[in-house]
């Protein structure tokens, strides 16, 4: 309490400073698997441009890493802002680099580089780097340790003209990681899947210790790579493989060589293989692009199996069902792609889900239209799925009974009744609930529109919490008793997997979201350990980007000031010109109409929800928070807090 706060407690932080202070932003802290990947993804992107065939990348015996590529090298003149190299440059500077350029003209057009961050938090994380330049008959070399250069980029000797690539040496500083060595199994499961999606491509991995080489080139793309990892004997159908991109003129959402490349198979039984990839980057977490591909399988099956009759009489056909015993591998083609987080390991870019499922449906709806025997055996095993579903749901209905509840009536309900999956989304105010309820899945989302702010329920007895309608609403369409922290809660008449509070994204929606949280942690708190409460993020302000060259109008969200400058400066490094774009500021929820509400804040793929999470060790901690909060006697207590932490408010005017 006695710490000063003024003038000098601002620090600036410069150079690679940030990426030592938080490094867990920037990278994975087990191993260094991931600063040597952002080296690796580098000569792919030269590759995937066409200007090397091979990459080698050697585990040396002291612990450091090597990656060799034959692109065209890094240029090694001098930088006209920054007076150093551009070698130094890439590798001391944040956000630079040559991939942000990605219009006509731009050095890289589809490649896995975005935020300029890569080779630097390599750099920062390092001991030391060492860096060989073949490029304009000369060998260039630079030295760095502790992400600083020891003397300028020189060249050291002539080389031949045709002769061009780059070698980057890393020696990886145990400091700021779980195990200061390189995961070579992980290592080499990357890298052969690599040389998947660079057809054509050399890739090798040379360990010293053992004296060992492993070299891949799949001269059969995906079908091969998704071949060896499932059994034949287990496969419904053969493995479908295809590709398509988007041809000068062909469309105008997306931009002239966007698409996607691809290998999925239908088995009866074992596990299922899914691997995807964005501009080579692999992105183990999924994303839009994965739901895509969902959306664009379940599309063609649907299809097929309405042309020929096959659907029973009752069944209801869920993407689920059709997707559910699919092995796939995906390598999407985006021009602009958008990651959650530095690691990239999940794809957030909406116009992906729309971009691949256009691409796969018309292919596979004709490939099972020309193979019907296939086509059929695949249409058997969804309906089986969706048959089985049924069959469960049913019996969860039955062990209700007739004790349930009225509903209420404002509830809009989901189609199906089915527990595991339903989500029920609280909307603030009537005109919100009403393009909620137009835009939600109605199969599976419902939608309680609530009057007003609710009532502060923190002192509230619990025999007299249904007095309030707005609250015996809530706890009536949830299917769960209130109860205390300690209390033995019945969870099995609990009717949905995700109860979201959607408020808007304004100060009086925060106030309502609150009051909500009290509602959940004081009444309900077994379904926030269990997982089951969420915040819905909608946005607060919609960009609205004109066409620029090749690349479409498009439609941005930003959650709030900060996400909004961000995309700002995203667009001017874009060479977007400055005041074409229009920015509005949703006033509630209510304003924004039902496709808007749908692609934001309620698709499961698209979407953005914080999970609310509270354990039994820390509920005493947040009960005093709460108390503090909340507690009608604790105005003092609240005075000193908001005064302590006045500093960290934020003026919503």
């Amino acid at each position: 309490m006695g710490s000063t706060y003024d003038e000098s407690s601002f620090k600036v932080l410069r150079g690679l400073e940030p990426v030592r202070q938080r490094p867990g932003m920037y990278t994975t802290l087990d191993n260094p698997n991931h600063i040597v990947t952002e080296v690796v993804d580098n000569a792919c992107d030269e590759a995937l441009a066409g200007y090397s065939g091979s990459i080698a990348v050697t585990a040396h015996a002291d612990g450091s890493v090597s990656v060799a590529d034959e692109g065209r090298g890094i240029p090694v003149g001098i930088h006209p802002e920054e007076g150093i190299s551009v070698v130094e440059v890439a590798f001391t500077v944040l956000h630079s680099g040559g991939k942000f350029e990605k219009e006509k003209g731009g050095a890289y057009r589809f490649a896995g580089g975005l935020h300029g961050v890569g080779v630097a938090v390599t750099n920062a994380l390092s001991r030391a780097v060492e860096v060989t330049v073949f490029r304009d008959g000369g060998e260039h070399h630079v030295r760095f340790e502790n992400g600083v250069a020891l003397s300028p980029l020189a060249r050291v000797a002539s080389c031949a003209k045709r002769k061009t690539g780059t070698v980057v040496r890393v020696w990886p500083d145990p400091k700021y990681f779980d195990s200061p060595q390189v995961n070579l199994a992980d290592m080499e499961r990357a890298l052969r899947a690599k040389a998947v999606l660079l057809p054509g491509v050399t890739i090798t991995l040379n360990i010293e210790k053992s004296n060992e080489s492993k070299s891949w080139v799949y001269p059969d793309g995906l079908r091969g790579y998704l071949a060896e990892a499932l059994s034949a004997e287990e496969l419904a159908a053969p493995i479908f493989t295809g590709e398509r991109y988007v041809a000068k003129g062909g469309d105008e959402s997306f931009v002239e060589g966007e698409g996607a490349a691809w290998a999925f198979a239908w088995s009866e039984e074992g596990t299922v293989a899914r691997e995807s990839y964005v501009n080579l980057i692999p992105t183990w977490s999924g994303g839009t692009h994965d739901s895509g591909l969902r959306e664009g399988i379940f599309n063609a099956v649907k299809s097929f199996i309405e042309l020929h009759s096959m659907l029973p009489k009752g069944v209801k056909l869920a993407s689920d069902d059709v997707f559910g015993r699919v092995s796939f591998v995906l390598s999407a083609r985006l021009l602009d792609p958008s990651f959650q987080g530095q690691t990239k390991e999940k794809l957030v870019s909406r116009n992906a889900l729309k971009l691949v499922s256009t691409m796969v449906s018309d292919p596979l709806l004709l490939w099972l239209n020309e193979h019907v025997e296939f086509g059929k055996k695949i249409a058997e095993i969804s309906i089986r799925q969706a048959q089985s579903r049924m069959k469960s749901s049913q019996k969860i209905e039955k062990k209700k009974g007739s004790s349930v509840a009225v509903l209420p009536g404002k509830l809009t309900d989901a189609a199906e009744y089915n527990p595991a999956r339903n989500e029920l989304f609280l909307v603030e105010g009537d005109s919100a609930g009403g393009s909620a309820k137009q835009g939600r899945n109605k199969e599976f989302q419902a939608v309680l529109p609530l009057r007003g702010k609710v009532l502060n329920t923190f002192e509230v007895d619990r025999d007299r919490l249904f007095s309030n309608a707005e609250v015996h609403d809530i706890a009536v369409a949830i299917g769960v008793d209130p109860h205390g922290v300690k209390d033995d809660a019945d969870l099995s008449g609990l009717r949905y997997s995700g109860i979201y509070i959607m408020a808007d994204a304004d100060v009086d929606g925060s106030h309502i979201a609150t009051l909500l949280l009290t509602l959940f942690f004081r009444h309900f708190p077994r379904l926030i350990q269990n997982g089951n409460v969420y915040l819905a993020q909608p946005p607060l302000f919609r960009i609205d980007v004109p066409a620029q060259g090749k690349k479409p109008m498009r439609k941005l969200y930003a959650l709030n000031e900060d996400e909004l400058s961000a995309i700002e400066d995203r667009l001017r490094k874009e060479k977007v010109r400055e005041g074409s774009w229009n920015i509005s500021r949703f006033k509630g929820l209510g304003e924004m109409n039902p496709q808007q509400l749908w692609e934001t804040t309620m698709c499961p793929d698209t979407r953005r929800a914080l999970l609310v999470e509270l354990d039994a060790a820390s509920y005493f901690d947040a009960e005093q928070t709460m108390m503090m909060l909340m507690g009608k006697k604790e105005s003092g207590l609240r005075r000193e807090w908001l005064e302590y932490h006045g500093n960290e408010v934020t003026g919503d005017v």
